[in-house]
């Protein structure tokens, strides 16, 4: 399964991503590609994106814990990795 959140999506790579995604919101995409399609289309997205698109790349994998997260662009929160598991760093009021 892969999962793409974006800000703004350059027009010809949001009408590519329709081709394989479904759409629930604007520039929220959700399909269940095989891992092969789904490094393409994540290389296709790193090749065609700016920094600016904002895109959070949600990929399912084989081993714990079962996602791979990244970015295209500064995240507006830290990503961490402890022993091998990606987590995002919430920051609380106290």
């Amino acid at each position: 399964m892969l999962i793409v959140i974006a800000n703004d999506l350059p027009p010809a790579v949001r009408g590519r991503m329709k081709l394989w995604f479904i759409e629930p919101r604007p520039n929220i995409f959700i399909s269940g590609l095989t891992d092969h399609v789904a490094n393409k289309v994540v290389s296709y997205l790193y090749d065609f994106c700016t920094p600016a698109a904002g895109v959070l790349i949600i990929k399912s994998i084989s081993r714990a814990p079962g996602y791979e997260l990244s970015f295209i662009g500064s995240p507006t929160k830290e990503l961490i990795e402890i022993s091998g598991l990606q987590l995002i760093i919430e920051k609380t009021r106290l």
